[in-house]
């Protein structure tokens, strides 16, 4: 990222100044009981609900309601969304990130992932008996017992998805128990890693259909055309 000039820094100390002094001037108008609080000067931010979004702060990235955060996500996809976040809000470069995402999609297809990166965690929130529908993480979940290894509300599954016959629920094995097993490379592309990186590729202009091609390695057209 390219250093701050002394003018780009006096204009933000000046922004935070004024954003402070706002704060200041708004709570002395409010009711004793109500007091706003400043809570960070934001450089760039990247906005997909009031629920969903991610700011830098101090070059850090700080999310909420993005996969990054959640544990039901596969930590290689989790990292990518947090590179790719990293190259748009840290350096402002979309060329970069587009390239992350490339390099990713090249390994799950080439099968250079290591397994530790594919685990799915997901917590058992009642008595296995009592899901009428059965997710991967139930699925998951009764294999262990089979082991036995005892299952109750609060216990996170980690689970993969590997390749077989049966849907993705029926392919769920537990982590621990996966050896040898070859990972669904398709399942981590389309289910995991094109909706994750999608979420902030499609605000920045890009299709589904963009990073479906990125992920067959065909030549990106429009991709080109936008840069």
């Amino acid at each position: 990222m390219p250093k701050e000039t002394k003018e780009q820094l006096e204009l933000e100390a000046e922004i935070k100044n004024q954003a402070q002094k706002f704060i200041t001037d708004l709570n002395a108008t409010l009711p004793e009981v109500m007091e706003l609080e400043y809570e960070g000067f934001y450089r760039r931010g990247f906005f997909v609900s009031k629920k969903r979004y991610a700011v830098i702060e101090d070059g850090e990235i700080i999310a909420k309601g993005l996969e990054l955060v959640r544990r039901d996500w596969a930590p290689i996809v989790k990292q990518t969304q947090k590179d790719v976040l990293k190259d748009i809000l840290k350096e402002g470069n979309t060329t970069k990130a587009i390239n992350t995402v490339k390099k990713v999609l090249k390994r799950l297809k080439t099968g250079k992932i290591e397994g530790k990166e594919l685990i799915i965690h997901t917590q058992i929130t009642k008595p296995l008996s009592e899901y009428k529908q059965i997710g991967p993480h139930v699925v998951a979940a009764k294999k262990m017992e089979e082991h036995g290894i005892k299952i109750t509300k609060g216990t996170i599954i980690q689970y993969v998805i590997v390749k077989g016959k049966g849907s993705i629920s029926q392919r769920a094995v537990p982590y621990d128990y996966s050896e040898g097993a070859e990972y669904d490379r398709d399942y981590y592309i389309n289910n995991q890693m094109i909706p994750a990186i999608g979420r902030i590729m499609y605000s920045l202009g890009y299709t589904k259909q963009d990073l479906e091609d990125l992920a067959q390695g065909e030549k990106q057209t429009s991709l080109d055309a936008f840069f």
